[in-house]
């Protein structure tokens, strides 16, 4: 036992000092007899025993008088209903003296009413300390602001007296602490299913006697520093008697029946898990909690030590392969990390058999078995031999191949929906993703790969027309989250900003979106020419964040018009900084202040607004990205002249992409490879041409930029207009102005990997001005984990890390897979549209039967697997699951056994007797 207390340290955070020594002796003499009758530790005191710097001690000395102390000594035993009239006289006390304690201990949490009597009057009793005093003490908001270390109390009397038991509790939970129960739907048609395992008995059972109050674990987590984003809110729901004494003690307000399954709806929505209490026997409960899995004392209780009988129902998640698609859904709500993505595709070797977690059934447990890092554990995504690789590789990580097999099937509004989880602009990235998941698609290796951006575009143009769109339920919608008191700004919008946006209304945040320009969307606005994505697909999209309530002003500079202080002063309690890289690099060249000499960022954002603009002469553009392409592109549309583009990298070198080289070449732009600016030939104040000289080297050995030149070949191409577009930079303005901000040399903002928090806390940051210049749909994944972080840093106490999904996946091995068979269609391409005007988008998209043809191509590569030995029952799973490919079995029916806490050890005792016969008989069979 002392090395497990050992293994717990960063577990616990005793407050009392070592030195410590007890005013009142005779007091703590009576505490220590008082902590003794009420605690069913370590399995009723076989291994320990009460001393004065134990938890129960030194709590209830803060909390009580010795007067106090001496009234509940005369209970006698915990949870034995007593009449005031005769707590009174065993005391020597009058009724009325008796009346004034008694009601004092209930508003601490110490002694609670019932009415488990003939005539149903109220009488008194002494609960035991978990579940009931720990709890009862935290709800009251007045004695846990003057007693702050209740909260380390209760997180302790929850892990430590069980540390040495919970090998031993078999299924059920013995009358141990509290129980999971499935969400109802998912065992429906369960016909083994039993009453006590559906929330609908226990509300019929109790209506009439409901009361909801504050989550304790929450709040407790939460004033220790350790919250996981699941901020306290009115959410666990008492019954019959105990929902009496929670009103009469200002521990929580009446509850129809109709508002606590509201309750239990929303919880289901946010990933929170059903347990109800498991401390009274058969058909009774006192509670039905609505637990947040990353601080939840109970369900710690079996994650913590690796017991899952402690916590679970008595049904288990299994996937059907067929059906699975890999989206994942079910694995991000998975409260302890049973479920995980692995492949569907048999390697070389064979099936893959994925890992059960060790058990203590027929195994010697010890501290070296516990698992102290459950709460990250319970977010790791997938298994190390990987997933679905479009998944894998895509920034914002979508579930490319579950939208496939919608669209599929024909139901694109719930394809739309799928992806919108995890990117707000389908069709925007529909076309202008570089398509990293197609670059990684498995089918690639066969043939061609999968198409999956047209499947997305042609999802997405679903929604084009206004009253088809998708708008996300937002929590003030229904009942209200946070309120006003915490709203949020984000400065900047562009993807990023947007997406942010969208995340946190979509949480229930007032959001305000602040945008220099005079009109959202950054550069898919204002840089992406209208051929290429075509603005009123764009302003579709971003309307669907106006009707969701999101505030978007235009025309509005931080920094100039209103300034960081100012908007903390209207209340605004977190920012996220997405302003993109809004100025353009120079080559440093003579020259460059020559009249027709512009930025690539200036020049699109100038022609994005005004088509009508005209230049007259030949164009050269200097880069060879992606925007220099766009550049030459428009260019082309503009001039009556030649358009030439130039880069220092060779024909296979450029960084532009192959398709927009294509797209360059067919406007009839011509590329030169292998050239460097020297300088810009200028007369009377405007540009006639560049001179270039050879580039033999753009990077050295260790791949750092490092050009060489052959300064002795030149070459002079003429033009009337030179467009630089060889990188973006930061205009920061005066934003930042009185603002810890840390910036990098290039003028790139310093954030966290991880949270995206800069060095001034309430500020965050993303997307290009973050980590350069990238795509939308890096923008978009920035976004939404930015979102999760200010949700986070906005409630005091919770952690930005604990409890995180860290959103990390990993690519199945393509080269060890077999692919027994598969659709040998060939790969679907869109048609072009006939358009007159030079800026329109000619890009078709797929026809249904096209789309029909194309989802059969995937290989479905990624599927869910559950490690049963983890998984509690819980049934979250099946709420995010689209594809009906994961169901609860009844398993385990004993694990809907219930006792009474009083009768722990004779159900505990024989469990353990028998697992230590098997132990033994294991270890001598070796």
């Amino acid at each position: 036992m002392k090395d497990q207390k050992n293994r717990m340290t960063n577990e616990r955070d005793y407050k009392l000092d070592p030195n410590y020594i007890a005013p009142d002796p005779e007091k703590e003499k009576l505490l220590i007899k008082l902590a003794g009758m009420i605690t069913d530790r370590y399995a009723a005191k076989l291994t320990h025993t009460i001393k004065p710097d134990d938890p129960e001690v030194w709590c209830l000395d803060e909390v009580l008088t010795k007067e106090e102390v001496k009234v509940m000594l005369t209970f006698k035993k915990t949870r034995i209903n007593v009449d005031l009239e005769e707590l009174a006289q065993r005391s020597h006390m009058s009724v009325d003296e008796m009346k004034k304690i008694v009601d004092h201990l209930c508003w601490i949490g110490c002694v609670e009413t019932n009415r488990e009597n003939p005539d149903h009057h109220i009488q008194y009793d002494v609960p035991i300390f978990v579940p009931g005093i720990a709890e009862f003490m935290v709800m009251q908001d007045e004695l846990i602001k003057e007693h702050p270390h209740i909260a380390t109390f209760f997180n302790l009397m929850t892990q430590m007296p069980l540390e040495g038991i919970t090998p031993m509790v078999p299924l059920g939970g013995s009358g141990v602490g509290m129980h999971v129960i499935p969400v109802e739907k998912a065992i429906e048609t369960v016909s083994e299913s039993v009453s006590v395992e559906h929330i609908s008995h226990w509300l019929d059972k109790y209506d009439g006697k409901i009361s909801i109050g504050v989550c304790t674990c929450r709040r407790q987590q939460a004033m220790r520093g350790e919250g996981d984003g699941s901020c306290e809110q009115n959410c666990c729901i008492g019954v019959g008697d105990l929902a009496e004494w929670c009103v009469n003690t200002g521990r929580g307000v009446w509850n129809t029946k109709e508002e606590a399954m509201a309750v239990v709806e929303r919880s289901e929505r946010h990933g929170f898990v059903h347990q109800i209490t498991n401390i009274d026997g058969e058909d009774k409960i006192v509670g039905l909690c609505n637990c947040a899995p990353g601080v939840c004392n109970a369900i710690r209780t079996s994650q913590l030590y690796n017991t899952p009988n402690m916590s679970r129902s008595a049904y288990r998640a299994h996937v059907d392969k067929d059906k699975c698609v890999a989206c994942g859904k079910c694995v991000e709500v998975c409260p302890v990390g049973a479920a995980k993505l692995g492949q569907k595709l048999c390697t070389k070797q064979g099936e893959i058999k994925y890992p059960l977690t060790l058990l203590p059934d027929e195994t010697k447990w010890t501290a070296d078995n516990w698992n102290i890092h459950y709460r990250e554990d319970a977010k790791i995504n997938c298994y190390e031999t990987g997933t679905a690789p479009c998944k894998t590789n895509c920034p914002a990580h979508l579930a490319s191949q579950g939208y496939i097999k919608l669209a599929g099937e024909g139901k694109y509004f719930d394809a739309l929906k799928l992806i919108k989880q995890d990117n707000p602009f389908p069709y925007v990235c529909g076309a202008v993703c570089n398509k990293r998941c197609e670059q990684a698609c498995t089918r690639g290796t066969i043939d061609q790969p999968v198409a999956i951006d047209d499947i997305k575009r042609f999802i997405a143009a679903q929604e084009l027309d206004a009253d088809k769109r998708y708008i996300p339920l937002c929590e003030t919608d229904h009942g209200g989250m946070w309120g006003p008191d915490y709203k949020m700004a984000i400065i900047g919008a562009g993807p990023a900003g947007l997406s942010c946006a969208y995340y946190l209304r979509e949480r229930g945040y007032d959001v305000t979106v602040f945008e220099k320009e005079q009109r959202p969307g950054g550069m898919l606005m204002n840089g992406i020419p209208n051929f290429v994505l075509e603005k009123d697909v764009l302003e579709a999209e971003i309307d669907v964040l106006r009707q969701m309530g999101v505030e978007i002003k235009c025309g509005v500079e931080v920094g100039k018009d209103i300034t960081m202080k100012q908007l903390r002063e209207q209340g605004y309690k977190a920012f996220y900084i997405a302003i993109g890289l809004s100025g353009g690099r120079k080559a440093n060249i003579p020259g460059e202040d020559a009249e027709g000499v512009e930025s690539a960022v200036a020049f699109l954002n100038r022609t994005n607004q005004d088509h009508a603009h005209k230049m007259s002469g030949n164009v050269v553009v200097i880069g060879g990205g992606n925007v220099a392409v766009d550049v030459a592109r428009v260019a082309a549309r503009l001039t009556n002249g030649h358009v030439t583009m130039l880069c220092l990298e060779g024909e296979n070198e450029m960084p532009a992409s192959d398709a927009e080289v294509r797209f360059a070449m067919k406007d009839g732009i011509e590329i030169k490879n292998g050239w460097g600016p020297i300088k810009i030939l200028v007369e009377n104040g405007k540009a006639t041409g560049v001179v270039f000289k050879k580039c033999t080297q753009v990077k050295d050995a260790a791949g750092k930029f490092n050009p060489q030149y052959d300064e002795s070949q030149t070459i002079t191409v003429m033009g009337e207009y030179v467009i630089e577009s060889i990188g973006q930079s930061a205009l920061w303005g005066n934003l930042l102005e009185g603002e810890k901000v840390e910036l990098h040399k290039n003028g790139g903002i310093i954030a966290d990997p991880v949270t995206f928090q800069t060095s001034q806390p309430d500020i965050f940051a993303g997307g290009d001005i973050y980590h350069g210049a990238k795509f939308a749909i890096d923008a978009i994944a920035d976004g939404k984990l930015a979102s999760e972080s200010m949700h986070r840093y906005v409630h005091q106490g919770q952690s930005l890390m604990i409890g995180r999904d860290l959103r990390q996946f990993i690519e199945l091995d393509k080269d060890n897979i077999v692919v027994e068979g598969y659709d040998n269609a060939k790969r679907q391409t869109p048609g072009a549209k006939k358009v007159t005007d030079p800026f329109a988008d000619n890009t078709g998209i797929l026809t249904e039967e096209q789309v029909k043809i194309e989802a059969k191509r995937c290989l479905s590569c990624g599927a869910t697997t559950v490690d049963l030995n983890r998984c509690i029952g819980c049934g979250l799973c099946t709420t995010r699951c689209e594809f009906d490919a994961i169901h609860l079995t009844r398993d385990l029916p004993d694990a809907s056994n219930m006792a009474r806490a009083e009768d722990k050890m004779k159900y505990v005792l024989p469990y353990a007797a028998s697992r230590e016969m098997k132990i033994l008989f294991k270890h001598n069979k070796k």
